[in-house]
């Protein structure tokens, strides 16, 4: 059918859309015939009877790949125009240039054919509505897309080729550059082979990523990085995701590996990730190159790491932390073998270590299998630690000293690493300023200034590395080894060193013990500890379950039979002093700096009601004291008189509550004279008292 006669009037009113596209920039930049050949479709359009005001060139697409049509902005603005009527032609060079994919051709097709739009390539014009037209369309877009498919299968079949004998070039991590010949060997540059060197050292000596950044930031030291896209290496802190990105790069361990990612695009667009297992791997080819540890040290760092990040597991040897909790990743419940967890609290000003079999509760929703008390556990592990390594406390002392003295070392010759290259900028940026001519002050003032810089970098650098020796060197002085030397002859002054940090204790551990599974017995308060040593030797330990916290606020046995002893002679009152005196506090609380735990006389008066004792009334009474009336009728005298015979002592008076007394019983027969002879006996005894006084009065009065 003639072009000419598809090209109805209708068309002609909308406009005609030409779509230009090349899948690279490279394309763009070296294939020019083809753009031309692109635009040139513009004629194409006129001689078909389209003014040029009515062609709109769409050629936003430049560079972009024609596989998918989520990122490619132009493919879409055609797509809506022409799905709105607007667009009466549509033009490509041919059916690659608008699409490399089925799904985005055919769906361009279906909306051509609904809105009554042509298409137009080198070959014709097309109705998409037409089923001929639309079914060499289908054909056209077929061939097009297994075009692709098959020049992505050559290039991709000459990379593998390469790649299967280690020899396709690769993006080299930091410390690997490829030499003249394209062999890959260590970076020439000493600093950043050493520093690479240290960081491996780092990780196998603490066993955790972020540690060693920790270690990293604290030795003030910095790592080298490669600019992306450039041979350019700045040193800048060790991060996180550095350190992983290290210690997951198999070619620090002298492996060509290709292939270990999966890359597949998504529905919009993105690019989606998904790591390969090793056995999957395009390539893995051992000792491909020179490297900075062995592929057997690189396996076991990733196994490291793996474990590092598991929370549960049946074997656990989690990196050692700050907390208290000695046995942290080595506790086992002795009731269903699961790992137990170290849990803290805070209670009383101070953290408390449980171990908690909490797995059961986590995954199936049930109780707790055990729940122990850490503390007393871990001073029991303690001594027996302390016992096992007394005979070789001194030999581990003086080893430790050289380890310590041999990482000083390496961080020394790292930072005079950085100094020298320091100084050798400066004396470049040196050499740069004296070559330049001093009538150029603009190009004189700027390399000054860069060289001021470089000056002062040295000199902090200079600063720092003193500073470290400074402070290396207070660490490692004799005093401090004759100290360590001392502590060595008792190990356990060592293990109870309060600056001793928690870490240090839990790495010795480690060297020594395997597990230890807990078992408690609440009847019996107490738990089992049985401990399993590397070499196969066990041990069971028993431990006293601390007490609850009701039990720890009663007060003890002891203290409740000394007030009941006490309550025979004395008031509430006097016991309280009694018992102040004696520093015994009230509860379970033995602790002195606490001054408001003390006993006052509601605290005594509590403890008689609520253990039951016989109060001092009872007491008095059953002894045969007598109450004021009863003292009155026995003596046939006045109450009055009696408080003042008690007064006086002429009758014995004892108190039960601090205010209120009772009276010692007189014999069995008091005649009348006695008891009128005790009568002036206590006026005379009163009468003495006034003339006392008065006299008392009288003398300060003459003074």
């Amino acid at each position: 059918m003639n072009e000419n006669l598809k090209v109805q009037s209708h068309h002609l009113e909308r406009g005609a859309y030409l779509y230009i596209r090349q899948s690279s920039m490279r394309q763009v930049m070296e294939n020019v015939e083809s753009t031309k050949r692109q635009y040139a479709l513009r004629g194409r359009a006129t001689g078909l009877g389209w003014r040029d005001d009515q062609i709109i060139v769409i050629d936003s697409d430049q560079g972009e790949s024609g596989a998918s049509a989520s990122w490619r902005e132009g493919f879409q603005h055609l797509v809506s125009d022409v799905g709105m009527g607007r667009a009466g032609i549509v033009m490509g060079l041919e059916v690659s240039r608008l699409a490399r994919n089925n799904a985005d051709w055919h769906r361009l097709l279906e909306i051509c054919a609904l809105a009554d739009t042509l298409i137009l390539d080198e070959d014709g014009v097309y109705d998409p509505a037409n089923f001929n037209d639309r079914l060499l369309l289908g054909l056209k877009g077929t061939m097009s897309e297994a075009e692709l498919h098959v020049i992505k299968a050559r290039l991709r079949g000459g990379i593998l080729n390469k790649v299967r004998r280690g020899e396709y070039r690769c993006p080299l991590p930091t410390g690997f550059l490829y030499d003249e010949a394209g062999n890959v060997v260590l970076d020439p540059d000493a600093q950043i082979r050493e520093m690479i060197t240290h960081f491996f050292e780092t990780f196998s000596r603490v066993g955790s990523a972020s540690q060693t950044v920790k270690a990293f930031a604290r030795e003030g030291l910095l790592f080298p990085s490669r600019v992306r896209n450039s041979k350019q290496v700045i040193f800048q802190p060790l991060t996180a995701s550095t350190a992983m990105r290290t210690l997951h790069n198999p070619r620090y361990a002298g492996v060509y590996a290709y292939g270990q990612r999966l890359y597949r695009r998504t529905v919009d667009g993105k690019k989606q990730l998904r790591k390969r297992d090793p056995k999957e791997w395009l390539a893995c080819i051992p000792d491909a190159h020179p490297g900075y540890i062995s592929w057997d040290q690189f396996q076991h760092n990733l196994r490291v790491l793996e474990s590092n990040g598991r929370g549960y597991q049946s074997v656990r040897a989690s990196p050692p932390r700050e907390g208290a909790a000695l046995l942290q990743g080595r506790v086992v419940c002795g009731r269903c073998g699961s790992h137990m967890r170290a849990r803290y609290a805070d209670r009383r000003g101070q953290v408390d270590t449980w171990y908690l079999c909490s797995r059961a509760s986590a995954s199936r929703g049930e109780p707790h299998c055990q729940s122990i008390a850490g503390w007393p556990i871990d001073a029991a592990i303690g001594e027996l630690i302390a016992a096992e390594m007394t005979p070789a406390a001194v030999e581990l002392a003086l080893e430790i000293r050289k380890e310590i003295e041999r990482r000083h070392g390496e961080a020394d010759e790292l930072r005079l690493r950085a100094v020298e290259r320091a100084r050798i900028d400066a004396d470049l940026a040196q050499r740069r300023f004296m070559l330049v001519d001093p009538n150029n002050r603009l190009v004189a003032d700027t390399l000054e200034r860069e060289w001021n810089d470089k000056l002062r970098s040295l000199t902090e650098l200079q600063e720092d590395r003193e500073r470290a020796l400074r402070e290396d060197r207070l660490k490692l002085d004799d005093a401090i080894h004759d100290r360590l030397i001392a502590m060595t002859t008792d190990f356990k002054t060592v293990w109870s060193d309060p600056t001793l940090p928690n870490r240090e204790r839990k790495r010795l551990l480690a060297y020594l013990v395997e597990d230890v599974t807990l078992l408690k017995f609440p009847s019996e308060g107490e738990t089992r500890v049985h401990i399993r040593f590397r070499g196969g030797r066990t041990e069971t330990l028993t431990t006293q379950n601390p007490k609850s916290s009701a039990q720890q606020v009663k007060t003890r046995p002891e203290v409740v039979g000394l007030v009941d002893t006490l309550l025979d002679d004395h008031i509430c009152a006097e016991i309280k002093d009694i018992l102040n005196a004696k520093e015994i506090r009230p509860g379970g609380s033995a602790r002195r700096d606490q001054t408001n735990a003390q006993f006052t006389d509601l605290r005594v008066i509590y403890l008689v009601k609520q253990y039951g004792l016989r109060t001092r009334y009872d007491r008095l009474r059953d002894r045969g004291m007598l109450t004021k009336a009863e003292a009155c009728a026995k003596l046939g005298i006045s109450e009055s008189t009696l408080v003042r015979w008690a007064k006086y002592g002429i009758v014995k008076r004892h108190s039960y509550n601090g205010y209120m007394s009772l009276y010692e019983p007189p014999g069995p027969h008091v005649p009348a004279k006695q008891c009128s002879r005790w009568n002036q006996l206590a006026h005379r005894a009163a009468s003495v008292r006034r003339l006392s006084e008065q006299n008392a009065t009288i003398s300060m009065e003459g003074l």
